[in-house]
């Protein structure tokens, strides 16, 4: 992702805005620093869980935005820190992010989930940012795809 000082496009810079002041799009995506935004379809059942993404866009408007101010966890590793935390809005919600650890809490990107419950753990190494839910389901979003989340149930966790 580019810099703001190296020209970034408006969406990105509307994204790194809105994340600054704390707020998320409403419903089940992920939204990335550079601007783009993936739609996600989070399946989940008593023993199982998964996660497609549905779309990709490059130009969206979104009419509600989530507050996303509320952390409950935080991990540096190398340059970068993941967040997790639930919204205001709704007690089911959850978001995870992964940022640059700078001054700005420059966004790599950022997970919002409706039914997921809060994210209360993060952990994060080089290739893996996993957060863990306050319904103790594991979710694991590779670093650089965040859209091939893998999701295991806390039922399966404890096998």
């Amino acid at each position: 992702m580019r810099g703001m000082e190296t020209g970034m496009g408006p969406m990105a810079e509307y994204v790194q805005r809105r994340w600054r002041e704390g707020q998320a799009p409403d419903g089940d995506l992920i939204v990335f620093g550079d601007g783009q935004l993936s739609v996600m379809r989070f399946w989940g059942a008593e023993r199982w869980s998964r996660a497609d993404e549905i779309l990709r866009a490059t130009e969206w408007t979104v009419h509600h935005w989530l507050d996303v101010d509320v952390v409950m966890a935080s991990w540096g590793h190398a340059g970068y820190r993941a967040y997790g935390g639930e919204s205001a809005a709704h007690g089911s919600i959850g978001w995870v992010a992964l940022t640059r650890d700078d001054g700005q809490r420059t966004l790599e990107w950022l997970a919002v989930c409706s039914e997921s419950n809060p994210f209360a753990e993060v952990a994060l190494d080089d290739a893996r940012l996993t957060a863990v839910s306050t319904s103790h389901d594991a979710w694991t979003f590779p670093r650089d795809a965040p859209q091939k989340v893998e999701i295991s149930r806390g039922a399966e966790r404890g096998r």
